[in-house]
């Protein structure tokens, strides 16, 4: 019997190689997007009352004084605001804070189309939407940026910062087309219904704390838990101010921090509003239309300034991250008062190229002092960082709300705008000298805390 000889035992093919797993972005950058384009949506309310003030005088007979002083209560309630709302995102959250303060903008930019009397004008616009875009003020890119991001800090910053000059690109342009075209009443609606639309976008995506989505900080090594709801909101704004502003002689009990940069970074970001939100936002389209250029043309320049404060302030963010950051400040503020400084000789009826050179300068130097300032907060004031810019940015608002004020009233005394720019440009070269004397930090003794040193 032949036996049939064995086959060899076939092996089992080898199994594939598992594909490799596409990494996916962390739910940080998603949180950030979410944000810009939040801070985008609700940015109409920041690019309207520069228009309104021809628009207003014409019909109502209010002088520009009225008008501006209406602006100022905006401003300032917008910077007196930040610090609680800071707090009340660590009480409610994100979410809510900013789905409400969207609602209350609404309701304010809303209400303005029926007003007949300048009170009206005050309660709706300044007090209102003050509120509201208060609690939608840059603490609100700072918290974010602190609770989700340990590293790329400086360049979030900067690119959250930008999100409102991107919102300026696109509402200036269309809004001074409606007033132009229809009036102002339907840009106050467009508005409100601007800031509306971003609500649901608010609730849907974003997100508190990356706990809440099981990931920890963009740059850390460690997962965070959520922290426990602060309560006392108010209360803790008030003890954060208290604890930044306190004598040089006492040391802050969490990390032995002397006060003293307080004053500097308030006082250096009061003219930094003084010069942008209160001077430039305000009344450049007015004092350009005094020089015989149209509105809508006026209103293209600042525009402009809205694209290069986008590529400013996303480069501060970068700088903030490799260089000093009071060198910086210093640099950011003298260029700003040596350009104001010239501004008047370049007013004229029509755009010109040394205008444009002015709107590009000026652009880049926007809100670039945003990222140094929330970095110097951070430095020196540890977790209650964010709440301290706050206060910083309230400072920011009250200059704002004093030279949207004054520069109105100059303009009745003396007919034009020029003594204006001629005083905020020396205020700036102040800014400069007080951003070069802020204090470094150090390494404490033992136990690595942070201390301040001579600068």
């Amino acid at each position: 019997m032949t036996q049939t000889p064995e086959l060899p035992l076939r092996t089992a093919d080898p199994a594939p190689a598992p594909a490799p797993r596409r990494r996916r972005p962390h739910r940080a950058w998603s949180v950030a997007a979410v944000t810009f384009l939040t801070i985008i949506g609700a940015a109409g309310f920041a690019s309207l009352p520069g228009l309104l003030i021809e628009p207003l005088h014409a019909e109502f007979h209010w002088s520009r004084g009225t008008i501006g002083f209406a602006v100022s209560v905006n401003l300032a309630l917008y910077g007196l605001t930040a610090p609680f709302a800071a707090a009340l995102m660590d009480r409610f959250g994100i979410r809510r804070v900013v789905a409400v303060a969207l609602t209350v903008i609404a309701a304010g930019a809303g209400l303005t189309v029926f007003m007949t009397a300048s009170w009206q004008l005050v309660l709706s616009w300044g007090v209102l939407v003050g509120l509201g875009s208060g609690s939608m003020a840059l603490a609100f890119a700072a918290t974010v940026t602190g609770r989700w991001f340990t590293a790329r800090r400086g360049l979030v910053t900067g690119i959250l910062t930008a999100a409102g000059a991107s919102g300026q690109l696109v509402f200036l342009p269309l809004l001074s087309w409606i007033i132009d075209r229809h009036d102002w009443r339907p840009a106050a609606v467009t508005v409100a219904l601007a800031a509306l639309a971003v609500v649901p976008l608010v609730w849907l995506l974003l997100r508190d704390h990356p706990a809440d989505v099981g990931v920890a900080p963009y740059g850390a090594t460690e997962f965070l838990p959520k922290p426990p709801p602060q309560r006392g909101a108010a209360r803790r704004a008030v003890r954060a101010l208290v604890s930044a502003a306190l004598p040089r002689s006492r040391l802050r009990s969490n990390g032995g921090t002397p006060v003293g940069p307080f004053w500097l970074l308030a006082g250096t970001f009061a003219i930094c509003g003084a010069t942008t939100n209160g001077l430039v936002k305000t009344h450049f389209v007015p004092a350009a239309h005094d020089h015989g250029m149209p509105m809508t043309a006026a209103a293209s320049l600042l525009a402009v300034i809205g694209i290069f404060d986008i590529a400013g302030t996303i480069a501060s963010g970068w700088f903030t991250d490799r260089f000093n950051t009071r060198r910086l400040l210093a640099t950011y503020y003298g260029l700003r008062g040596l350009s104001l400084m010239f501004l008047p000789l370049l007013l004229s009826d029509t755009v010109h190229p040394p205008m444009v050179f002015f709107i590009v300068f000026y652009g880049l130097d926007w809100v670039a002092t945003v990222p140094p300032t929330i970095a110097l907060c951070r430095e020196h004031y540890g977790d209650d960082g964010a709440i301290v810019f706050g206060w910083v940015l309230a400072a920011h608002q009250v200059g704002a709300a004093l030279i949207a004020f004054l520069g109105g009233l100059a303009r009745d005394a003396f007919g034009t705008y020029n003594p204006v720019w001629y005083a905020s440009g020396a205020l700036c070269a102040v800014a400069a000298l007080m951003a070069l004397v802020i204090r470094e930090r150090r390494e404490g003794p033992g136990n690595g805390r942070v201390v301040a040193a001579q600068g």
